[in-house]
């Protein structure tokens, strides 16, 4: 029998499939099994990477389509709605996927369909082409969207509680980086006065490459196994539906921004496709590297208590951006936009790591202990992710339609800005009153709390 501090067993079927994993077990962790999470962590961040890249493929190919293509700003604004549509949906679908074919195994399969969008962009891309098909074409891209939610329930399952908010946060921000990345290639290739052939080009053997390398060196774990209660129960919690929605307001805005930002460049101050690709990717740049440290914050201070302050620094850029808007200052405009863009990578990590914190918290509020404990708030966290990260995603679908309204209404991005403003205010009201507001408590769930241990305290997660 298989000790709580020995290797995992051999493969008990064809491919690397662990049977034994215990990351709470101290021992098995030091020994065993923090090496295997992190390899595994580090060739799903590169195939995730991708991912980001191809669903935001197009943000970057629109800046490409001059007047030659025959496209208004709000058919681009429908064009990228859709494709982050498509990308949120996905990711439902591609949470179940990891403990139906395994994590190795579907991360092999997502990154090799990652090659049907890119060669479908690559056949099309040429004045001429009917918007139907560019839209066609652009709803494939939407599958690299649901890289992320197949990616953070593989990792979630390979690292501990107390380990998973730094885990998840380098997991999402190294794939987040997917956006700026792309944007950065498109401005290299733009300024050498190269197509956007080329820059789908680049990405064809890169793709080949991620599903290589995720085939050689990750791993699936057994135990790993779909749970459709889990899914009901995660889907009958409030909790997940209240952190999807405060995950619209920070991976919504990041993924919308990431989209609309070049957009609203040459839309509203007249940049050209070379001078907003100048700054575009400057944003989702910093957005990602920040998301880990996030992570981080939210680990030593608590997820609440970060999101609840980020939430007020969001309201703030978003009020500056205003202001810039109406008066028609580019740098105060720019400056507060890679603000916003840190924040949101910010408030991703922090309202992230909430999620594992609230079911184990829920696990010992109804008197579980240990493993017992653990296994139930993996159970349901691992559940909740896919839900609460497609709806998340869909906030950015709302940052484009918004744009594009606000484009046709008024000619400019200000009347989207003051709804996003209304939103952000919103969110720090339901984060203090959920997880901060000390009362007496009401309803199964405080109650149950109440009757536990006083560190059970939301705040704390």
């Amino acid at each position: 029998m298989t000790g709580p501090g020995t290797a995992p067993a051999p493969p008990s079927r064809g491919g690397r499939w662990i049977q034994h994993w215990d990351p709470e077990n101290e021992t098995f962790w030091k020994e065993t099994g923090e090496k295997v999470a992190r390899r595994n962590l580090f060739f799903s961040v590169l195939s995730e990477h991708i991912g980001f890249s191809v669903w935001t493929l197009w943000s970057v190919l629109v800046l490409f389509m001059g007047p030659d293509y025959g496209l208004t700003p709000a058919d681009k604004f429908m064009l990228t709605s859709m494709v982050t549509l498509v990308g949120a949906v996905v990711r439902v679908p591609y949470t179940f996927a990891v403990a139906i074919f395994g994590g190795r195994n579907w991360t092999i399969i997502s990154a090799g369909l990652l090659l049907v969008p890119t060669v479908a962009a690559f056949t099309v891309m040429e004045p001429g082409t009917s918007f139907s098909t560019f839209l066609l074409v652009g709803l494939l891209a939407g599958i690299g969207g649901g890289n992320f939610a197949s990616s953070m329930t593989n990792i979630n399952a390979f690292f501990p509680l107390r380990k998973k908010g730094w885990a998840l946060g380098l997991n999402a921000g190294g794939g987040n980086i997917g956006v700026p990345v792309i944007q950065l290639a498109a401005l290299a290739i733009i300024g050498a006065g190269g197509g956007p052939r080329v820059l789908l080009g680049i990405y064809i053997p890169l793709i080949l490459v991620a599903a290589v390398m995720a085939a050689l060196y990750m791993d699936n774990i057994e135990n790993v196994k779909n749970d459709t209660g889990a899914a009901k129960d995660a889907a009958r919690d409030s909790h997940t539906w209240i952190m999807s929605f405060l995950y619209i307001g920070t991976f919504g805005s990041f993924i919308g921004y990431s989209f609309a930002f070049g957009q609203v460049l040459q839309n509203q101050f007249g940049r050209t496709p070379l001078e907003a690709a100048y700054v575009t990717f400057i944003g989702p740049l910093l957005g990602s590297l920040i998301r880990p440290l996030g992570g981080w914050m939210a680990d030593k201070y608590g997820g609440a208590k970060i999101s609840l302050w980020n939430y007020v620094g969001m309201g703030i850029a978003t009020a500056v951006l205003i202001g810039a808007s109406m008066e028609k200052s580019l740098a105060l405009f720019t400056g507060a936009f890679v603000v916003l863009f840190v924040l949101s990578g910010l408030g991703n990590g922090s309202t992230f790591k909430m999620i594992p914190g609230i079911f184990q918290n829920k696990a010992l509020a109804k008197g579980l202990e240990g493993e017992e404990a653990a296994a139930y708030g993996r159970r349901l966290s691992g559940a909740s992710m896919g839900l609460i990260g497609a709806v998340g995603a869909l906030g950015g679908v709302g940052i484009n339609l918004a744009f594009r309204q606000s484009f046709l209404s008024y000619g400019s991005g200000t009347g989207a800005f003051v709804a996003f403003l209304a939103f952000y205010a919103v969110c720090f009201v339901v984060t203090w009153a959920v997880y901060l507001r000390r009362t007496a408590p009401r309803g199964p769930v405080t109650t149950a709390t109440s009757e536990a241990k006083p560190q059970l305290s939301y705040a704390k997660v």
